[in-house]
């Protein structure tokens, strides 16, 4: 049986068609725009979005010629939130989790439902980037689309009712939103009563891997299969890609390079210790059954790279368009394996764990008129990684012990920026020979819903293949520790300056 995986990211989509075994037949993406209409807001035209993955869809199943698809399961981001007609057509754009407007809607949070009682009931801290206060907002800001909407969808709900006619969310997303009880496994009575949302206005809640129905048979004509594929449930990005490159037992750790960066750690229960709550590190529920996951972030990531790129690399991008080369390659040639005289402060959407600081803003240290472009692409790789150090020095201090960090994304295509991965953090960093990680773990999920993968876990155990190693190398580690401790000075140094700005 043949199975797609349709993972709906941040800036992008891909779509990538496996046999049972995961060997990849064919993969197709495209690019989309987060639209900034106000500083501080983030905002996405959602059919757009889901135009363009019928798109990749078709291209992915044309190059495959697989007409003969079983099932298809979803990777989505999170937090992303839309309200939609009966029909499933967004009433506005959709509001991302990047978007940093609703600080009033937390502190109103907080007033009425304790910062820490939030964090035990859904395992998400007080924060811009939850589905929650977004909501907030637009009962507050919107009234009538409040009013008018017939649900409120995230995009793993809304493109599977695109798909088969009606909604479905999975546990794991939904326990994304800060609105369901995590220990409860359901939509929490408590908040809905806060923010006075009756459940039926919110999808059903399924188990990752549950099939909804078959994909409408005008759908399924138009992107090129013969018969409808069933149309089953997936999760978070994150967690299928954590699926995707075999954490299926508590311990094992993942770094997540894409518009985001992000850390997961596979968890037996949830833990919601106060170390972690303090340095504002979420838990939700794995789309793996009976497993939890703990998740650092750096709004940054992949994104960061792709800013400094298509504004000044210009030259880069037409090489690369004439050479068929990756323009991020070309960006970096000539870089070198030790620091970069810079350092680059990679708060460009706010910080992440454990500030959460949302007025926090980007900074370059040490220019001078002998720098050049290779130097800044450099140095906003090592500051990521700096921060990736950082989240994982918090996770080892909530108890969380990483031995391996087995690397995905757009990020672990780069063998320059694995290395820096082990140098700066002191861990060994392996990656698998395929990529599409999180399209390989709403695959596998697709494949349990159809029946040919019961056991999600040991199918995705013996499909993952982690052929590249990096070791940290000593003397580039020390070299790196020594800039590591001048780079954690620099957010308190210009904090106070940014709030000013």
């Amino acid at each position: 049986m043949r199975l797609i995986g349709l993972d709906i990211g941040t800036t992008g989509c891909k779509a990538s068609l496996f046999d049972v075994t995961g060997a990849l037949l064919a993969s197709a993406s495209r690019e989309y725009a987060v639209r900034i209409p106000q500083p501080g807001w983030a905002e996405q035209d959602a059919e757009e979005v889901w135009r363009l993955a019928q798109e990749a869809l078709r291209e992915a199943i044309a190059l495959a010629a697989a007409s003969d698809v079983g099932a298809i399961g979803l990777s989505v981001q999170g937090e992303a939130v839309m309200p939609v007609d009966a029909a499933g057509r967004p009433l506005r754009p959709a509001i991302l989790g990047m978007d940093t407007r609703t600080g009033p809607q937390n502190a109103w949070l907080c007033d009425r439902l304790a910062a820490e009682r939030l964090f035990q009931l859904t395992g998400m801290p007080v924060h811009t980037i939850n589905t929650l206060p977004k909501l907030l907002w637009l009962k507050e800001h919107e009234p009538e689309t409040w009013a008018s909407a017939h649900r409120f969808l995230l995009y793993e709900d809304l493109i599977i009712q695109k798909m088969t006619g009606q909604p479905a969310i999975s546990h794991c997303l939904a326990s994304r939103t800060q609105l369901y009880d995590l220990r409860a496994g359901r939509w929490s009575p408590e908040i809905l009563a806060l923010l006075e949302l009756d459940e039926r206005r919110l999808a059903p809640v399924v188990p990752s891997g549950t099939p909804v129905g078959r994909m409408q048979a005008a759908l399924a004509e138009a992107l090129g299969l013969r018969e409808p594929p069933l149309v089953v449930t997936g999760g978070h990005d994150q967690a299928c890609g954590a699926l995707g490159v075999g954490l299926t037992h508590p311990g094992l750790a993942m770094v997540s390079t894409g518009t985001a960066e992000v850390v997961e750690v596979a968890l037996d229960s949830p833990a919601l210790n106060d170390t972690l709550y303090r340095a504002n590190i979420s838990c939700y529920a794995h789309v793996v059954p009976g497993l939890y996951l703990a998740m650092t972030l750096n709004h940054s990531g992949g994104l960061l790279l792709r800013w400094f790129r298509d504004n000044f690399c210009q030259e880069e991008q037409r090489a690369a368009l004439e050479t068929g080369r990756d323009a991020y390659d070309l960006i970096l040639s000539g870089a070198g394996s030790d620091p970069s005289p810079l350092l680059v402060l990679p708060h460009f959407a706010g910080s992440g764990t454990p500030t959460f600081d949302t007025a926090s803003k980007g900074a370059i240290l040490g220019l001078t008129f002998a720098t050049r472009k290779t130097d800044v692409a450099k140095a906003i790789l090592e500051g990521l990684t700096f921060e990736l150090r950082l989240n994982l020095e918090l996770l080892k201090g909530g108890g969380i012990v990483i031995d391996e960090l087995r690397a995905i994304g757009g990020g672990a295509r780069s063998p320059l920026w694995l290395q820096l991965k082990a140098d700066i953090t002191g861990i060994p960093v392996v990656a698998p020979r395929v990529p599409q990680a999180a399209c390989w773990g709403a695959a596998l999920l697709a494949g349990m819903g159809a029946g040919c993968l019961p056991d999600v876990s040991r199918a995705a155990e013996q499909s993952v293949v982690l052929e590249r190693r990096f070791e940290p190398d000593p003397q580039r580690s020390a070299a790196f520790d020594a800039r590591y401790h001048l780079y954690r000075r620099v957010y308190p140094a210009v904090a106070p300056i940014c709030r000013e700005l």
